[in-house]
């Protein structure tokens, strides 16, 4: 949202208006504890500061939900329109790591509100009161469960519209994921909520409510340290594909969309969530293996003697030895050596037959080769997706698997591809680089996937 999109604009000038609308009967509501409302504001306020601690770093999202279970708490403790108040001081003042500043402020603020009215609104119509006493907790359970699945629901309809208008996520996959991935941590943070609302309401009163909130700021603390080692993953990653490029400048942003293209395939063939990530850390870094081969054979123009083809072709188990100690890579590790394999035997390095390729190496080979063929560089045209499409099709159980190819059709037919151009640098007209290393010349004969594949 850097540059806010008018419809954004419009989309979370109705947000606010909604969260108004929901907050707006607290105005003249009689026997309000309006103590408990500021005592409830101030705690999620605090917690929606952790990343301003030392001891937690910067890494920890104001967005990250930690600390829902005070909104939650709210909600089975407050009347709903009261409860919708709770998040909005915490929203305002929290955190934002990107601009524009205000407009994320306001956008969470309005965000949060109708979702904990919700809350409120189900845990009533289910039989919840609010006041909770500790023989009335088993029988709460319900109406708890009911409020925090509308606060889950609620909150992933305000995502999804976000998505749409502000980052111009399609319409048709704004919301695929979000709720089967909020869900059950919603659930999570309605019990710890119900918990400290029955705690609140006990005679050791609210002090004795925050001791549920410890095991929240453990788990944020953890969160903390794994997107730590996340974003140190990520500044691994593009580390090495930027020295590949620098070093490779023909096939500049070739890695990227090969992970894209990567994950696309993955996608249409209902691989875990958990596998994804690494997919696209393999399709990045099937080429980083370039790093081990000298400068002058990778952009040398004109054909490579038998020679400098057999060092090109090593760059497999360059790149293998290369990431061999990067533990989070995992299956990446494989697709990285085996990437040039073809189904019949005739790749290298090892010259592996069908299924004896490892799965994530026979989907890099087929999203390396249409990238190669549908990008523009300074030496050759891109060709059209349908006639590189073709051209996979035709090749299919020869050299690529026949399922990888079939998914490449199906994810492109639902969300299209754009084509890139890979090089910045101009070739003189008339004096065209001879070859893609490791390639066979350009010439007829040679299929296009073998011209151009990375």
């Amino acid at each position: 949202m850097t540059a806010l999109p008018r419809a954004a604009r419009v989309y979370i000038a109705g947000a606010v208006l909604s969260a108004a609308a929901c907050a707006a009967p607290a105005a003249w509501a009689a026997g309000v504890p309006w103590s408990t409302v500021l005592l409830l504001a101030a705690l999620y306020a605090v917690c929606e500061l952790p990343a301003r601690c030392r001891y937690l770093g910067d890494s920890v999202p104001v967005s990250a939900g930690s600390f829902f279970p005070v909104l939650l708490a709210a909600a089975f403790l407050l009347p709903p329109a009261v409860a919708a108040l709770v998040p909005v001081p915490g929203a305002l003042l929290g955190r934002v790591d990107r601009p524009p500043a205000t407009a994320r402020r306001i956008w969470r603020a309005a965000q949060l509100a109708p979702p904990t009215w919700a809350a409120g609104q189900v845990y009533l119509l289910l039989g919840g009161d609010h006041t909770l006493r500790a023989p009335d907790f088993p029988f709460a359970l319900l109406p708890a469960a009911g409020g925090a699945l509308a606060f889950c629901l609620v909150l992933t309809v305000l995502e999804g519209g976000i998505r749409v208008t502000a980052e111009r996520v399609p319409l048709r996959s704004a919301w695929r994921g979000l709720l089967p991935a909020s869900s059950a941590p919603h659930c999570v943070h309605g019990l710890a909520g119900l918990m400290m609302a029955v705690l609140w309401s006990s005679p050791y009163g609210p002090v004795s409510a925050l001791f549920v909130l410890l095991p929240m700021y453990i788990s944020c603390w953890i969160f903390a340290q794994y997107h730590r080692e996340r974003a140190a993953h990520q500044a691994t990653i593009r580390a090495l594909v930027q020295a590949v490029d620098i070093k490779d400048r023909y096939t500049r942003g070739h890695s990227e969309r090969v992970g894209r293209a990567s994950v696309l395939i993955a996608r249409e063939l209902s691989m875990e969530e958990g596998r994804l990530e690494v997919l696209r850390f393999a399709g990045i870094l099937h080429d980083v293996g370039k790093l081990g081969v000298p400068t002058r054979v990778l952009r040398k123009d004109g054909p490579l003697t038998p020679q400098e083809r057999r060092v090109i072709e090593l760059h497999p188990e360059y790149g293998h030895e290369m990431v061999r100690g990067i533990g989070f890579l995992g299956e990446a590790r494989a697709a990285i050596l085996h990437h040039h394999e073809r189904m019949d035997g005739s790749g290298y390095p090892y010259g592996l037959v069908g299924s004896q390729i490892p799965e994530f190496a026979r989907v890099v080979a087929v999203a390396d080769a249409f990238d190669a063929m549908t990008s523009t560089r300074s030496y050759s045209r891109a060709r059209p997706v349908p006639v590189a499409l073709a051209e996979l099709e035709r090749c299919a159980g020869t050299q690529f698997d026949p399922q990888m190819v079939r998914a490449l059709v199906r994810a492109l037919a639902r969300h299209g591809w754009e084509t890139s151009v890979t090089s910045d640098e101009a070739m003189a007209v008339g004096a065209p680089r001879g070859q893609e290393p490791g390639e066979a010349p350009p010439g007829p004969v040679p299929p296009p996937w073998r011209v151009r594949a990375g």
